[in-house]
């Protein structure tokens, strides 16, 4: 937004200060159109308009529409009307290199050969109205803008966004405008940032317009005015209906990396078959053994042994998502620079290990804090790049000497760690399990009254129970069904485990007990076991390594079911249904837009490197490469649309309980539960911003009803976008503004706050791999076994050799590394760059406003909690501060920090 928009907008609206503070705060540094750009009787005549009482409420466009006519009849002319634009546009860095190369070294053809060939943009304003006669919608001429001719260095070089002026002629009773046409007779693409019409109607474009195929293609960039389908004025009804058709495309052919069509397809891409029967892998979706949502379809070929499985893209060749879905540049520099941190941090320990010619394990202690350390005595001549070789110790473990987390640490990251979704309260006392018992045995767990009964404090179970102090992490049902391949994997050693929590009377947790479960077997040995806090050494190390099985289970779990599947997987069919479905013009689309950005395409480099055949994934965690088929299930037999708003998921887990007298309706059994305390402020918030915009747009159940396009998104959602779950009986309503207002808010939740949360603390909680390490190489030793005598000898040594290799490990911690880490240009919740869309709108202006400053508000109150004493889970002696939930943040891996979308 320029400085002359919200000059104009206020004027015009008569917002106050404050209103004012809600759109520069945040707002991204525009230069404002040079004090010539209009001319003095234009400007004259734009501020008689503003003073008129009958336009107070008026549009951008109004104002326009108004300054048009007036024109006219000043000059007593039925003439066309001569109307300035400020277009902002920017060529990608590439382009902009070869041009300053032709630049400098006078290579002037280049500009030549543009000119002979009529290389221009070519924009054509289009009016709200229609013509009397034809119906179709008034025009302006086509306005040209060519550059080439201006040498403009700020374009050559890329270095910043350039503006140039154009002048369109419209007749006199054109009305507002409301749309605009553009076609790039270039033959690059260049990025287009914005139009803005005499000063008061701006459009923010923020999209790559491709080189034109055919003479004929255009592309439309909508004004900021948001219109539900049946408010659309009727000269914007035939090209808001052209656009929707380009976005959903016709379902056949290959994608270009040009196109702009957004379609379905299940995951049959992450398998390679091709490469060898140890890469082939199950399609996720479209059968009920393995169903999933469903992804952006590339429409790449088959496989040469598969037609049913596409060809995976290589790592050197960009995976098909729509251009506008595409990352920007400073977005993809960030991640090139921590890919080569990351190739780089690799070379040191791989040196190690063929100079040493020594074993790829961790032998003590100083192995692994050498990761770490800034003293490699390196030769001086490479001293200036240490510190890409080295890692940065975990911000929130960087205290730890030793390779165990003590069981307070290991209790307070179970409700204010990266994973702190897992955790249930326990209502039943033992646990039972839900699998089928004639193929998993037994339901019964072998934990009993006597393992616990000395740990609660004095208290009866049944009295722990019924006052809520016995939690559970509980991975048994979870891992159990895959244990028997897991464990026949190379290097995969693993448990489906339970853990009793114990809540004390300090409202922190300690574990009390774990059960460590194999499938049953024929044989003698039995096939659980239950660990309980040490009395001895030797008892203590086993504790240890029973933790590490623990925290390795967890996370899987957090990687596969409550990162990858419930946030990136599940909204990724709701953002496909988004634009298919709904206008960009749609208020709705609006509103989701800053939730969407870069989802589509994080989730396609995923399936190229992480979740694929041998990714980042199956290399590092426990499942191997089951991890997808582990995912497939959660989300078969557990997930649910209508259980994921926050406070439904704590009812679920039994964390809260229902609570009228409080501000969300629940109650927190666990006072001090940071993620929950902290997340609960921002879901109000959210709440309340999308009820109030809600309202405004649907004042009753039949504007929601009868909105076509809104209910074509949900429903295309369900049956398209999640086919394999779209007959469950679960799937909440949309029949009422209340039922948008929870859909919405729950979408908005996940997408900004719940994966801020499950996502930011990878590397600071996980880099340190001994303390949660991702996979475990070694089960517990038995008395039997012949590594007991090892274990006895140098338990120590038993236990660092539990872990990922060295080399597993530091590529691992560099993949963390990466996707802890916010980009230069992340766009933080409460932060909007569109905020003109609603210029008129005083309503949601100011809803948008008390949303900015509640995020602020909420931020000093996280800073206030993690400063007081009386709460241990965040604040103490060594104890890390719970910041996850911090609205804002610096670029890099900061353990902190909202943005809007699912962008990493």
């Amino acid at each position: 937004m320029t400085t002359t928009m919200i000059s104009s907008f206020f004027n015009s609206n008569h917002i106050n200060s404050k209103a004012l503070n809600c759109v520069l705060w945040n707002a991204p540094k525009i230069s404002s159109p040079p004090p010539n750009l209009f001319s003095s009787t234009k400007r004259r005549r734009l501020q008689q308009i503003r003073k008129k009482k009958a336009l107070d409420q008026a549009t951008g466009g109004d104002m326009v529409s108004t300054l048009i006519s007036s024109t006219a009849v000043d000059q007593k002319t039925t003439l066309p009307v001569e109307l300035t634009a400020l277009v902002t546009v920017r060529k990608s860095l590439k382009l902009s290199i070869q041009g300053m190369m032709l630049h400098w070294f006078g290579n002037h053809d280049h500009f030549t050969r543009h000119e002979e060939k009529e290389q221009c943009l070519v924009l054509q304003l289009v009016s709200t109205e229609t013509e009397a006669e034809s119906m179709k919608p008034k025009l302006s001429n086509e306005a040209i803008l060519d550059w080439s001719k201006d040498l403009n260095l700020n374009l050559i070089l890329g270095a910043e966004k350039s503006s140039y002026e154009v002048k369109f002629e419209v007749d006199p009773k054109f009305g507002m405008p409301g749309a605009i046409t553009v076609s790039n007779k270039y033959e690059e693409e260049l990025y287009l940032d914005s139009i803005n019409i005499e000063g008061v109607v701006h459009i923010a474009c923020n999209s790559w317009i491709q080189p034109d195929k055919d003479s004929s293609e255009k592309r439309i960039f909508f004004s900021t005015k948001a219109y539900l389908r049946d408010e659309t004025p009727a000269g914007l009804k035939e090209l808001r209906e052209m656009e929707l058709r380009q976005l959903r495309g016709d379902g056949t052919g290959l994608r270009l990396p040009s196109d702009r069509i957004y379609d379905y397809d299940t995951y049959n891409d992450i398998g390679n078959p091709d490469a060898g029967i140890e890469y082939i892998r199950s399609t996720l979706g479209g059968n009920y053994t393995h169903p999933h949502p469903r992804r952006c379809r590339t429409g790449r070929p088959p496989t040469n042994t598969d037609d049913n499985m596409e060809s995976p893209e290589n790592e050197y060749k960009r995976i098909y998502v729509p251009r506008d879905e595409e990352f920007e540049e400073a977005k993809q520099g960030a991640l090139d620079v921590g890919k080569l941190k990351g190739i780089l941090r690799h070379i040191i320990p791989t040196l190690t290990i063929i100079a040493s010619r020594d074993s790829n394990v961790f032998k003590g202690y100083a192995d692994i804090n050498f990761l770490y350390s800034t003293d490699m005595s390196l030769p001086k001549i490479l001293n200036k790049v240490q510190e890409f070789l080295k890692f940065d110790p975990p911000k929130l473990i960087s205290g730890i000497k030793s390779c165990c987390l003590t069981d307070e640490e290991f209790g307070r990251q179970a409700i204010a760690g990266t994973n702190p979704m897992s955790i249930q309260r326990l209502t039943v006392f033992p646990p039972v399990s839900k699998l089928d018992p004639s193929i998993y045995g037994p339901q019964e767990s072998a934990l009993k009254e006597e393992h616990i009964i000395g740990h609660l404090n004095g208290m009866s179970i049944q009295q722990a129970l019924e006052e809520n102090k016995l939690f559970v992490l509980d991975y048994h049902d979870i891992f159990l069904p895959y244990l028997d391949q897991i464990n026949a994997l190379d290097d995969r050693r693993a448990y489906g485990t339970r853990t009793i929590l114990f809540l004390t009377s300090l409202g922190t947790l300690k574990p009390v007990s774990i059960e460590l479960s194999f499938p049953p077997t024929n044989s003698d040995s039995p096939s659980k076991q239950v660990l309980t806090p040490p009395v001895d050494a030797t008892t203590n190390w086993l504790w240890q390594i029973g933790k590490a099985h623990v925290s390795s289970n967890d996370a899987c779990a957090h990687q596969l079911i409550h990162h990858w599947l419930r946030t990136h997987a599940c909204m990724e069919p709701l953002i496909i249904a988004a634009h298919r479905q709904l206008s960009v013009m749609h208020p709705i689309y609006k509103l989701l837009n800053p939730h969407m950005r870069y989802t589509l395409k994080i989730n396609a480099l995923a399936r190229q490197f992480l979740i694929n055949a041998g990714g980042v994934i199956e290399s590092n965690f426990t499942a191997g490469k089951y991890c997808m088929e582990m995912s497939c299930a959660a989300y078969r037999d557990w997930w649910r649309f209508d259980l994921e708003s926050l406070p439904a998921d704590l009812l679920r887990r039994g964390m809260a309980v229902p609570d009228s007298t409080q501000v969300h309706g629940i109650r927190l059994v666990i006072e001090d539960y940071p993620y929950a305390t902290d997340g609960l402020l921002i879901w109000s918030a959210i709440e309340t911003l999308v009820r109030t915009y809600v309202n405004y747009y649907y004042p009753d159940a039949s504007a929601v009803n009868f909105d076509t396009e809104l209910q074509a998104w949900y429903s295309e959602s369900i049956n398209l976008g999640h086919a394999d779950l779209r007959h469950a009986s679960w799937w909440p309503k949309l029949s009422t503004p209340d039922d948008l207002t929870s859909i919405l808010t729950t979408i908005i939740w996940l997408t900004s706050a719940q994966h801020a949360a499950l996502n930011n603390g990878q590397y600071p909680y996980g880099g340190y791999v001994p303390t949660r390490s991702p996979h475990m190489r070694r089960l517990l030793p038995e008395e039997h076994d012949p590594e007991y005598t090892t274990f006895m000898q140098d338990p120590q040594k038993y236990f660092l050799s539990s872990f990922p290799s060295l080399l597993e490990a530091t590529k691992y911690m560099a993949a963390i590394d990466i996707i802890s880490a916010h980009s230069p240009d992340e766009e933080y919740i409460g932060d909007r760059k569109d905020l003109s869309t609603w210029s008129a709108d005083t309503v949601i202006i100011e809803a948008f406003y008390r949303f900015s400053m509640e995020m602020r508000r909420i931020e000093k109150e996280i800073e206030r909690r993690n400063t007081d004493s009386n709460l241990r889970n965040r604040c103490g002696a060594g104890v890390s501060p719970y910041e996850l939930l911090m609205p804002s943040s610096e670029p890099g891996v900061t353990c902190r920090g909202v943005p809007n979308s699912i962008s990493i």
